[in-house]
């Protein structure tokens, strides 16, 4: 169930407001219980305007009417017309200034232990480039001397669990089975540094 949009201020309008029960109002706002009784003893939110959850469409008068009447009942949020944005799932992530000159060893790696990747797989596990990709293929990369491959999730610049998904999914492209025992081997060596 989703929570109100802003928890102790809409906690501090049903105390003031309303006669629910403690248990009613922290378990809608996903507050603790003691948490909404120091609100109401003026311990927790000294000063907080509360925030009227019917005005906003988060519950409706009926509702709060329903619980106040059967102490055991919970409430319900609103159901809204108004469609709510897309969240943004993917797309570009920041990646620390002291990470970022790890990239190029990280798709030494995969290039060497995961030839069956696809250059849009390395760039989206990574976070780099496809011309990135190619110039440490080639070896004509401007660091190329440098480059040490080292495995990507221990530089965690990816989750060995995006690695697994990406690699399934080339295996599947390419009609074979992954090769399972050799990832839990490599990632095995990696971790040992051997």
């Amino acid at each position: 169930m989703s929570k109100p949009l802003m928890p102790k201020a809409t906690a501090v309008w049903l105390i003031q407001n309303t006669a629910l029960s403690f248990d009613q109002i922290a378990e809608f706002c996903g507050l603790h219980p003691l948490e909404v009784q120091g609100i109401a003893d003026g311990e927790v939110a000294v000063g907080m305007v509360g925030l009227d959850p019917v005005a906003n469409g988060q519950l409706t008068q009926a509702e709060i009417d329903r619980c106040v009447k059967d102490p055991d009942s919970r409430l319900q949020m609103a159901k809204r017309d108004v469609p709510m944005p897309a969240t943004r799932t993917k797309g570009p992530r920041y990646t620390p200034v002291s990470k970022r000159q790890d990239k190029p060893d990280a798709i030494a790696w995969l290039l060497r232990h995961h030839p069956e990747l696809a250059d849009s797989q390395i760039a989206r596990l990574i976070g780099t480039t496809k011309p990135t990709i190619q110039a440490i293929r080639d070896r004509t990369h401007w660091n190329a001397p440098n480059i040490r491959p080292k495995d990507p999730v221990l530089l965690g610049l990816c989750t060995q669990t995006d690695l697994n998904l990406a690699v399934e999914k080339a295996a599947a492209r390419r009609g074979g089975p992954a090769p399972e025992g050799e990832d839990a081997a490599e990632a095995e060596q990696s971790a040992t540094g051997t």
